[in-house]
């Protein structure tokens, strides 16, 4: 399979439970964190559709606060599948943002975002995962859902790739705003 370069113009990003309760039991809690709000940086400045998830929040919270804070705005399509294709909600949004690539970030690696992953691949989408933004509560657990989605067809990449998959250029307004976290 050909890898697909990422542009502003067809790609969105999905941020898969990055749940308070979830994310305290992962590994790499704040490497994840700290790509999810680069990757969101990135869909600010370039205006790039952003879609949340929340597994189960009565249980297991609302999305960390530093990444609710980074949205424009908070409105998380709650499920309880840990596919998110198998969410009305989620396939709603989805719908509407006309995409053809996706970056999917979030956890836990080998579950929603291993399975929403062969969901989205099936339909046509191209899945840009970035390694070090998806995480799983062991390591061995982490590397296997990677691999699985190498296998089914899905980018496995790096934040670093995918921002500047989208920049293109040096020299630009988004360029600059994007340097900061680029360093």
């Amino acid at each position: 399979m050909a890898i697909s370069i990422l542009n502003k113009e067809n790609t969105g990003l999905i941020i898969v439970d990055a749940q308070e309760k979830l994310m305290g039991v992962m590994g790499k809690k704040e490497r994840v964190t700290d790509r999810m709000l680069k990757l969101l940086d990135l869909a600010r400045v370039f205006q790039l559709p952003v879609i949340v998830t929340e597994q189960n929040p009565k249980h297991l919270g609302p999305t960390l606060q530093a990444i609710r804070e980074t949205l424009p705005g908070y409105d998380p399509v709650t499920k309880v599948d840990f596919n998110c294709c198998e969410v009305q909600a989620f396939n709603d949004c989805l719908e509407k943002m006309s995409l053809q690539n996706i970056i999917l970030t979030g956890v836990e690696t080998h579950i929603c975002i291993l399975q929403t992953c062969v969901s989205l691949l099936k339909r046509g989408y191209g899945v840009h995962v970035p390694h070090h933004a998806v995480d799983s509560r062991t390591e061995a657990n982490w590397q296997i859902g990677l691999s699985l989605m190498r296998e089914a067809g899905a980018t496995i990449t790096s934040t670093e790739t995918i921002i500047f998959q989208i920049l293109k250029k040096a020299g630009t307004p988004e360029f600059k705003a994007l340097l900061k976290i680029i360093k």
